[in-house]
């Protein structure tokens, strides 16, 4: 089987999710002493990978980086677990929605993505998948937008970020692609972009082949037990 990661694998979509937090955070007014809350480039490399999935970076964020959860305009900070989470999801249906926009004009494959995907389900012994921590709503709209629907129709396992109880780097959504194709770990080869990523196809006992992008070219993928890494999947190594 051969399993994609979605964002960053099959789009190149980091910034575009930035954009799209910094847009919830701006719209919801939110502020730690007196500072507006924004994430810059520099440290959502590091936060993506760190964290999968877009709830637990919130999360992390203001529980670990900014150890305080912001004012909300002029009401003030949410205390209880209740409170925080109702604030977490709101932030992200909002940052879903500004994201599924964005994609509309910037949403493209990266390179060798449709040609390999294609050879793979030109060959009846492999069996093709996704395996995406985005939420449902958002890895949706991507996988339409650079699959198209006929692709999205062919693959064998989708499993996306609402599927699965715990996010990568745990290795349950791969563990559960496999089970669902009936599959060995042996048998599997994941692709991935991220040092998150690579953990949880590791953490399945998955080879891992890593396509790097811009924010994650530095990560040292191989001290971590990355099979192979490329730039994109157009290169004459895939």
């Amino acid at each position: 089987a051969l399993l994609f990661d979605c964002d960053g694998v099959i789009l190149e979509t980091e910034e575009l999710h930035r954009l799209a937090y910094n847009k919830a955070f701006q719209e919801f007014g939110l502020t730690i002493d007196g500072l507006r809350v924004e994430w810059s480039v520099e440290y959502y490399d590091i936060l993506q990978n760190t964290v999968g999935g877009g709830k637990p970076k919130m999360f992390f964020h203001f529980r670990n980086t900014s150890k305080a959860f912001p004012m909300v305009g002029d009401k003030k900070v949410p205390e209880t677990e209740n409170d925080q989470q109702a604030l977490i999801d709101q932030l992200q249906a909002f940052k879903t929605d500004y994201f599924k926009t964005l994609l509309e004009t910037e949403g493209k494959a990266r390179p060798g993505v449709l040609e390999l995907m294609d050879a793979a389900f030109a060959d009846p012994t492999i069996a093709v998948g996704v395996c995406s921590a985005a939420t449902k709503e958002a890895a949706v709209k991507t996988l339409d937008i650079t699959l198209g629907q006929s692709r999205v129709d062919m693959l064998d396992v989708c499993i996306l970020g609402d599927d699965v109880s715990a996010k990568k780097p745990d290795p349950l959504i791969y563990n559960t692609a496999r089970e669902q194709l009936g599959m060995a770990a042996s048998q599997c080869v994941v692709i991935e972009d991220s040092l998150v990523g690579l953990r949880a196809a590791k953490g399945a006992n998955m080879k891992c082949l890593i396509t790097y992008t811009s924010s994650t070219e530095s990560q040292d993928f191989y001290a971590e037990g990355a099979d192979a890494k490329v730039p994109d999947l157009g290169s004459r190594k895939v």
